[in-house]
């Protein structure tokens, strides 16, 4: 394992400055109350939520006044281990843009909230990957950080997902970030990039290169064309989100990577396929001798068929987890049902949920949803990198799946 210490000296830190004001920095007396308030007025509301579903399990009026307590003395509280894990496996719960929520209560939740340092934070990413990995058969995880505290905001880790590659498009500030810091890769195809983690607002970030055995990478073929091997495309298994913030009951948790599986499409129909990003349709066209003079032969759609089947194709053939889009469908609506016979609403954003091949022939189109509450909490929110005007908030479980991106 290696770790980068050396250090650029221009690093925006617009998203952290914005979390150093959220979080009470020069602030007025009244100000403070405010903010204790506002923290209580959370707390409150997730507890009493989490005693309705455990019954028996917590006296939340007892428990309030613990919090209450420990806000007086501190300006925050401390989750138990249980309020943790079932904050995050809500906040997955709540992701209406995630088609992949039946799985919500199977996440692992790792409590690593005593560790800050970017040394220990790059270490458990590492361990992450492994664990989520598992052998191929890909398992819900979620490592939970250090929380941000009044006047202090926690560690970031910067970049969308813990595993991203140095020649895809939408990479290329992480990329040209890390050589600025002393990587020196970048050069090779599907190279994977270093992690980047920010301590403080005012600290430039470390880089930490992934160790081999923490990145399975499926390398893609074609179950008919033997010559597809020859595109040289690949992926990696584990779509681990990175710069989401978790909250729950009014406490911040900035670095809390996450992840599911992938469902094939985020793969096939939006990383490999998207102009802006590796836009392999023309190749895979040329391949396949599709006509692509004109645009009613429908040869970016045959392309993209075929493109899906290979990356299909190509996880099943060494076990790795993948969805298939109207499998999840089906899945996403067997969800519904379950959490109306629990009396909860699932919020849902349609135009998300909505796969990005063959959507109408999928379970989940002809039909209408609960909105989207931007205020449902335990939820992720999106934290734009420093170098992000604007991106889509993701979830656990690939674009379709987990918007893994």
């Amino acid at each position: 394992m290696r770790f980068g210490r050396r250090r650029s000296k221009e690093v925006p830190t617009v998203a952290a400055a914005a979390d150093v004001a959220a979080a009470g920095g020069g602030r007025s007396v009244t100000g403070l109350e405010s903010e204790q308030a506002r923290l209580l007025k959370a707390a409150e509301t997730f507890v009493r939520d989490y005693a309705r579903e455990h019954a028996g399990a917590v006296d939340p009026d007892a428990r309030l006044r613990e919090i209450a307590d420990e806000v007086a003395a501190k300006g925050t509280y401390a989750h138990t281990p249980e309020e943790l894990t079932y904050g995050a496996q809500v906040a997955w719960r709540n992701s209406a843009r995630c088609i992949g929520r039946l799985y919500w209560n199977n996440l692992m939740v790792r409590d690593l909230r005593h560790l800050a340092h970017p040394d220990d934070i790059a270490r458990e990413c590492f361990e992450h990957l492994r664990l989520a990995t598992n052998g191929g058969r890909i398992r819900p995880v979620i490592s939970v950080f250090a929380p941000d505290a009044p006047g202090r905001p926690a560690a970031r880790i910067l970049g969308e997902q813990l595993v991203r590659y140095a020649d895809d498009p939408r990479s290329a500030e992480r990329r040209a970030r890390a050589q600025e810091l002393g990587w020196k890769g970048g050069e090779e195809p599907f190279e994977v990039l270093p992690l980047l983690i920010q301590a403080t607002p005012e600290s430039d970030p470390e880089f930490y290169e992934l160790p081999e055995d923490a990145v399975l990478e499926v390398p893609l073929t074609h179950p008919h064309r033997p010559d597809f091997a020859a595109l040289g495309l690949r992926w990696y298994a584990v779509p681990a989100v990175a710069d989401m913030t978790l909250e729950i009951g009014g406490i911040s948790y900035p670095a809390a990577p996450f992840n599911g599986w992938y469902m094939g499409t985020e793969i096939g129909s939006r990383n490999l396929a998207d102009a802006d990003r590796y836009d392999q349709l023309p190749a895979v066209a040329q391949l396949f001798g599709l006509d692509a003079s004109d645009e009613r032969t429908l040869w970016r759609d045959r392309a993209l068929v075929e493109l899906n089947l290979a990356v299909l194709h190509s996880f099943a053939r060494v076990g790795v987890t993948i969805a298939d889009h109207h499998t999840e469908s089906t899945r996403f609506l067997a969800h519904i049902e379950r959490e109306n016979r629990h009396g909860r609403a699932v919020p849902t954003d349609w135009t998300w949920i909505v796969p990005p091949l063959s959507g109408a022939a999928t379970a989940v189109f002809h039909r209408y949803y609960d909105p989207p509450d931007p205020l449902a909490r335990p939820a992720f929110l999106y934290r734009p990198t420093p170098w992000a005007e604007a991106e889509p908030a993701r979830c656990p479980v690939s674009r379709s799946v987990v918007a893994q991106g």
